[in-house]
Order: structure tokens, then sequence, then C-alpha cells
């Protein structure tokens, strides 16, 4: 993940083209062909040792004798002659390389490298960036460079294009250019062998020329990077994405319930929407949406308001919104009240409002202004069907007139195709989003009800867990090893439920016996009714080879049904190796439903938490969710309210709501379980009942590996860092709590922040802040810690427990180069040494990630912070227009011991 260099991919100020060729309908001739054509400013040097000009322009016989160093190279020449390409862009000082040539995965360099693996051991080299190999190339019409060999050009526009599909991409462009789209940055990215998403995305997130990123994903390489990065830039900018390959022919056999329910289409689903990225399913909707979004108003609800001159299309408009699940907006009686004043006797009397066919602009006006003050209606839809007494034209100059001044959200969608055209033509202008027909429209706006989901996702506090609890990781762990040790991948029942315990995860009281007699003694001490089941390493699913029994009454009832499983079994998989079998009780709770809870391990996501309608009947029903861990209760709720069964558990008739609450703590533990204990890979809890009492797991089976990665490989979303706690102790006995921020710190950090003065506020924003907005301090609070860090000083314990006294925070650039920093320290507790403290926790953070250089702006008028500065070691210059000193310390050297 990084954008070193990536500034002489995207805007190079020479290329040369290595292969270029006069060979008619040849790569290198295509490639030149549309350099040239594209208005590029800077030298264009061809390449090729056998023609003294390539389409009228010098060539060069090779990369020695270029003239300059070029910025870019495209290479286009056959797989072998890639190498010693490669080496001498690599002398002459190259930083960006497109590689069009395919197949170097295959093609030999030496006995033990392809020439794939040399190209990329060159480039690592000196930092140089490849974008390919076996890809289209790269257009940025903002610069006039076309660096690809594509049939078609793009257009200048806002909106940047990135996919691993070159044949996608061509067809892409002719969609475009059909529909005057234009593009920012149109970007192929082949193999991704370096360039990928996460980088693309990184880059692309911060250019003030992109409005909005569009992804076409076959694959995902690097998962953390693609989330971090798409984390960040949807923060700023409307992320789409196409991800092809939706359907699978079939699963692979699974362990367990949850490893057979999730498919790779539904965890690729779970990790975008925690991406804040806005899935589409076709290339038109992809540009609707994109247009739509970039030009969007704040988005304040999702009720809809409809205008209309046509009955029938309204009718088209409600139909899609509903199908959509999207909402209709119901006419506050004052509103209707004010339409009656204005419009003819005939029109609908509420949403839509149908103001009659022979409706002039004015008519629409002042329909419009009516709806608009209505507080039920949140965004409107305006629409026109052409008649032989209306002007398309005047209708829309009065709409655009009309809604200038609107803070509201409006669509227009004027259906036809001629007649409308010059009215579309000047919705355009004025920037109102406008579509072809009712669904379109509609379409467009539920997707800006579902962005705008995502985004208050990505922002909303989580509430604080309702009640602490520390795991015993040490003892879960120990029944897992034991399993490994003895040569296991599956943990019994008993040890499944054992690990749950250790996680404070209600099971249902089993113990497990190895004889038919000791499952009677066993049951008559448990207290009948009881349930008993067959124990054995080599069969998963019991109830499926009636390996299950309930409902046993007395212990004759338990000698024949555990004689008939026995005899069953054994016929049916003689080669099964049978421990014996497992009693428990049997648990009945009136109005009680079935869950399942469970998680698996996605090939590229990593763990993935599913949780949906359980039972014997979970494969058929098929009603899920799937999130990525690590979970908060706020993500626990969005799991849940992601499924139909969610519904059911809310209440219904005389049925009473069951506990939530406990069922969202038992999916922030499951997560916890499954960012501790990395040995996991499978684990399923079918049934999970759960009522009004809270929740309790039937049944549960583990899966294990010996063969554990480290978080950072194994997770896709960095997990709370918790390994970072500290206990402090100042020099005059006050004792904190060091550790890294939460999400559910926001309500803590406002007290925080209220108890500073006005000129620690100045010092720290360099200006008069009263209080930071939401959206801010979400992204003080809401960290991927892969790339940004905070430390809170916290009380640790008595009536002030939990209240931050200092926080210090960095962001750390996507290359890992540098680390700005800010402190604050609350202003009635200054000089104890906390701030000291604390800085010297995150430079000590940053020099163990790597981290080159630790940087921060400091006021002139800020002694305190620039002395302590001295005395860490930082070195200090004066920046005259931004009136600041910036102070840096690297951090290949120790810091400073204290005075």
């Amino acid at each position: 993940m990084s954008t070193v260099n990536l500034e002489h991919l995207f805007k190079p100020s020479s290329v040369a083209v290595i292969g270029a060729s006069n060979r008619p309908h040849s790569v290198g001739q295509v490639i030149m062909r549309n350099l040239l054509a594209g208005g590029f400013d800077g030298p264009i040097m061809p390449v090729n040792p056998r023609s003294q000009s390539i389409g009228g322009v010098l060539a060069y016989p090779d990369v020695e004798n270029l003239p300059v160093v070029p910025e870019l190279a495209v290479i286009c020449v056959p797989p072998a002659a890639v190498i010693p390409v490669m080496e001498c862009l690599d002398r002459k000082g190259c930083k960006a390389a497109i590689v069009l040539t395919a197949g170097l995965g295959s093609t030999p360099h030496d006995e033990t490298r392809s020439v794939k693996q040399m190209m990329l051991e060159i480039a690592t080299r000196n930092k140089m960036r490849l974008l390919g190999p076996n890809c289209l190339g790269l257009m940025v019409p903002p610069i006039g460079l076309n660096a690809s060999f594509s049939h078609q050009s793009a257009s200048k526009g806002k909106i940047a294009f990135v996919s691993q599909s070159g044949a996608l991409c061509t067809a892409v462009l002719d969609w475009a250019a059909a529909r005057g789209v234009g593009f920012s940055h149109f970007v192929s990215l082949g193999e991704c062998d370096d360039v990928d998403f996460g980088d693309v995305i990184d880059y692309l997130g911060s250019d003030p020329d992109t409005r909005a990123i569009m992804l076409y994903i076959e694959s995902i390489h690097e998962r953390r990077s693609f989330i971090s990065a798409a984390r960040a830039a949807s923060r700023n900018k409307p992320i789409l994405c196409i991800k092809s390959g939706r359907f699978a022919e079939g699963a692979a056999a699974a362990a367990s319930h949850t490893g057979a329910l999730a498919g790779a289409d539904d965890v690729f689903d779970a990790a975008i929407k925690r991406a804040g990225v806005l899935r589409v399913y076709t290339i038109a909707e992809m540009f609707s949406a994109a247009e739509t979004l970039s030009r969007m108003r704040p988005f304040r609800g999702d009720k809809l308001g409809i205008i209309t001159n046509g009955g029938g299309i309204g009718v088209l408009a409600v139909d899609a919104l509903i199908e959509r699940h999207g909402h209709l907006a119901h006419l506050e009686q004052s509103t209707i009240d004010n339409l009656n004043s204005v419009l003819p006797d005939t029109w609908s009397h509420a949403n839509p409002v149908d103001i009659i066919g022979d409706a002039p602009g004015e008519r629409y006006a002042k329909s419009i202004d009516m709806v608009l003050a209505d507080p039920n209606i949140d965004s409107l839809l305006v629409m026109h069907a052409p008649t032989a007494i209306t002007d398309p034209v005047e209708v829309a100059r009065g709409v655009i007139e009309q809604v200038k001044t609107s803070k509201k959200n409006i669509l227009t969608n004027w259906v036809g195709e001629a007649t409308v055209a010059p009215a579309r033509v000047l919705f355009n202008e004025a920037g109102l989003p406008t579509y072809n027909t009712p669904e379109q429209a509609v379409a467009a706006f539920q997707h800006m009800v579902n962005y705008r989901k995502l985004q208050d996702l990505l922002m909303e506090t989580p509430p604080s867990v309702p009640q602490d609890f520390t795991p015993e990781i040490d003892k879960a762990r120990g029944i897992i090893h034991l399993a490994i040790h003895s040569g296991r991948t599956m943990l019994t029942e008993p040890e499944a439920k054992a690990v749950l315990d250790c996680y404070g995860i209600n099971t249902v009281k089993t113990l497990s016996v190895e004889t038919t007699e000791e499952a009677v003694a066993t049951a008559e001490k448990i207290g009948f009714p009881i349930a008993l089941k067959i124990l054995s390493d080599d069969i998963s699913h019991k109830s499926d080879v009636g390996g299950v029994v309930l409902n046993l009454e007395s212990g004759e009832e338990v000698h024949r049904a555990a004689t008939k499983m026995l005899k069953n079994i054994g016929k049916q998989f003689p080669d099964a190796r049978l421990r014996g079998f497992t009693v428990q009780e049997m648990v009945k709770r009136q109005n009680a439903r079935e869950l399942i809870v469970g998680m698996t391990t996605d090939p590229i996501f990593g763990p993935v938490i599913l949780f949906g309608h359980g039972g014997v009947e979970v494969e058929v029903v098929r009603d899920r969710a799937m999130a990525l861990p690590p979970l908060n209760m706020k993500l626990a709720r969005e799991l849940v309210e992601g499924t139909r069964i969610y519904n059911l558990l809310k209440g219904y008739r005389d049925v009473p709501p069951v506990n939530l609450e406990e069922l969202y703590m038992t999916l922030v533990r499951l997560s916890q379980l499954v960012v501790h204990l990395g040995e996991v890979v499978e684990l399923d809890m079918n049934p999970l009942l759960i009522d009004q009492k809270g929740v309790i797991a039937l049944d549960a089976r583990i899966k294990v590996t010996p063969k554990v990665v480290s978080d950072d490989k194994r997770l896709a979303i960095h997990p709370y860092p918790r390994h970072l706690k500290q206990e402090i102790v100042l020099e005059d006995g006050t004792k904190y709590m060091l550790r890294p921020i939460k999400p559910e710190d926001e309500p803590a950090h406002y007290a925080f922040m209220s108890k500073l003065t006005p000129e620690d506020i100045h010092f720290r924003f360099f200006g008069s802040v009263r209080e930071l907005p939401h959206s801010e301090m979400a992204r003080q609070t809401q960290l991927d810690y892969d790339r940004a860090m905070a430390f809170v000083a916290t009380v640790p314990n008595g009536t002030s427990q939990g209240d931050i006294h200092g926080i210090v925070q960095v962001a750390i650039d996507p290359n890992n180069e540098h680390a700005e920093y800010a402190v604050m320290v609350r202003s009635d507790i200054k000089g104890r040494g906390l701030g000291r403290i604390l800085m010297e926790k995150m430079i000590e953070f940053c020099r163990a990630k790597g981290v080159a250089t630790f940087i921060g702006q400091v006021l002139p008028n800020n002694r305190r912070m620039l002395t302590l500065c001295e005395k860490l070691g930082f070195t200090r210059k004066y920046l005259e227009d931004e009136e600041v000193f910036e102070v840096t310390l690297p951090l290949d050297q120790p810091t400073k011991p204290h005075a």
C-alpha cells in the first residue's frame, strides 16, 4: 500500500514508448498514435532500433540513447525483451512504467525466476512503479495523456474509472463516448503486480480533479490496503464498484453450516459495505449513480416527494420506489390545502402530486414551492411527460428557477426522447440530475439513500459495551492446542462449548461419555428430558445421519436410542471413528427463536462472521447476513438488522420481543474470539436459541488449524490494538491508563474538549473552534489503525473513571514515510509531565511501525510545546507563508532521555 512515485505514473512530464512501431495495427503503433493524438504537451520518445522515426517523431535505438530521463515508460515488447528494458530504465532513473506485455509469469528468466519475478525485483530497487502487466494502459484526459492501445479515447471529466479488465475498459469507453461522459483518469490495472486498487484509490482520493471513483473488480489481491484506502477516500467522495463473478458454480464442502452458507459474493458485499463503497450491477447504473452522487446536496432523509403532470408515470415511479424498499412521503394537510389553492380540482390530492397534463412552468413552480416546504419531504422528483399544449423547455426553465435556492435534493425525469432532449440539456447545465425513465430516476434516489446509509455507518458512534468482560484467552487456547496436538482439526462438542464459555457465550450443559451405560448414568444425573448426540471426529452434521435424538424422558429411552444410533451409523459409516456420545439437558423455552451464529474463513477477506435464521432448515431458508470482524455493538446491530428474521425478533402479535442487547453482545464476544484465536478457522452455533431472557447455544462446532498467521495477514480490518495498553504513574503519583482510542470514546472526547481553554484550542486548531461537528469527531475516534493512531490518557478508576485527560494522535501517510502529530492535555492538569509521556508513547509506536519522520506544526507563541519538542530532539524551521514552526524528528535515532 503506497502512493510513492505514483505522480510519475499519473502526471508525467515525459513519456518513452519502448517497442514503438510503424507496423499497422500493432500495439506499439496504436500506443504512439494515441499519445500523439491526445494532446500531451511533454516529450514523447519512441524507442525502436530499426526505425528512424515513428509516426513522424524521431525514434531512438534504445533506452540508453534517450535525450532525457522519461518519467513514464510504456513497455510493449515481447516477454523475453522485458528484463533488458527494465534494467536500462532502472539505470536511467525512470520512476514509473506501464507494462502492456502479457505472459510474463509463464516465461522463465532463469532457472529459479520467471520474467515477472525478475521484473518486480528490478522495480523494487529504486521504487519504480509498475502498472500491469497485461493491461490496456492508462489515460489522464486533463493532461492529454493517452498511454493506452484503446480504439477509443476518453474525454475530460470528473469521474475516475479503474478496472481489472481491459476488455471492459474498451466497452465502457464506447458507452461513455456515446453519452458524452468524461473522465479524470481511466486506468487498466491488468494483473496488479505492483499498482493495485488500494494504491490507486489512495491517489485518487486526494486528487482535486476527481469527483467520484468507479471500480470494476474481478478479485482483490491486497485486502487490507483496499479496505483502508476505500474507507479513507469514501469519506471525501463517492466510490462505486461492479464486482464480476457473483454466482459460483458450486461451494466447497464445509465442516459447518456457516462455511456452507458464506458465499464469496456475500463476503465481498460485507467488505465493501464496511469500506463505504456503493455496489451497483450494470455499467449504466454505475455512471448514473456516479453522476447523481457527485451532484448530491446534503442528504436529510429517505422520504421522496413526486410532482408529475401524468398520473401513469407517477405510479411507475412509486412502483419502482416500493420495489427498491424506498419510502414515499406523506403530505401534511397544510400542504394539501396550499396546493388546493393553486391546482385544478382534479389534482391527485396526495403524493405523487399529479398537477394535470396541461401544467405550464408556472404551475410546476408553485407546486414545487409548496411541496418543498412540507417537512415530510426529504427529496423531490419532478416528472414531465410531453403533451401538445405544453413546452418541455419552458417547464424545465420554470423548475430550474424555482429550485435554485432549495437545500433539498431535486431529481428530474422528462419522459421521452427527441421532444425533451433540449430540456435535459438545460438540466445538465444547471447541475440538476436528470433521467430518461421513472425507474432510472428512482434508482438514482435510492443510490443517494444507500450511499448516505454507508456514510452514516462510517461516522456513527457505537454505543459502549453494556458490561465489561475479560475473556479467558489462555484457557481457550489451551483447549484448542490439546486438540491440535492430538492430531484433530475438529473440537468435540464439549470442547467447542468450553471455548465459547471462555468468552462468556452461554451454552447448554453438555457432557461426553464413551458407552451406552455411561450415557444412561449421566442422563439420570443431569435430569430428564435430555438430548443424546453421537460423538465422532468424522461426523460433523450429526442430525443429518440420525446422530441426534431429542426429548428422551428416561434411562430406558436413552439406552434404546444409543443402541439404535450406534447400529445405524455403523451401517451407514462403517469407517467413522466413534468416540461415544454427548449428553445434554433439554432446553425448552416458549416463544424462543432458532438462530445461527458462526464464522468461517474467506480465502480473500479472511475471517467473516455470519448471523441468520437457524435450525435444521438453515441451508434451505438461507436468511443470513455477514460482517467482517472486529465488531462493536453498532456493527452487531447492523448485522442482525440485515436479515429477515430480525422482524420476528422484534416481537409480533402476542409474542414478546427477544433480548436483542444480549444477542448483540454475543456477536461482539464471538468477534473477540475470532480476533484473539487465530487457530479457529470455522465456528458454528446452530441452533442458538433466543427469547426475552437471552441466548443459549444448543450445539457448537469449531474447526481449528495449527497454521496460525499474524493478525496483520489474517484479518482484513485491523483489530483494536489492545496490546498497546499501558498503565503509567506520573511523578506526583497520578495514575493513568494509556491506550489506543476507541470509536466509543466520542462522548468522552467531547467532554475532554469542553475542559480546554480558548488558548489551548487555538494552539491545537490554529483558530477558534467552539465544538467539533460529529463528522470531524468521528474521524478522530474511528481510526484505521493501519494508517492512524491516537493514544488517550484515561482515569483508570474512581468517580472519574474513563475521563480523558490527554490525547496524542498521528496521521500516517500511505507510504509510511511521515507521521504528523497533534497533542493536547487538559488545561487544568498541565505541568505534570503527561504531555511528554504521550509524545514519547507515540514516537515509540511510530518508530516500531517503521515510520521515517515524526513531524508537526507549532504556533510561535506555543512556548510550552516548542520547549518540549526541543527536549525530545526535534529540529524546527519557520514557515513564513503559514506563520508556524515545522518541527521534525527523524525516527532512526532514539528519543532524548528526561533531563
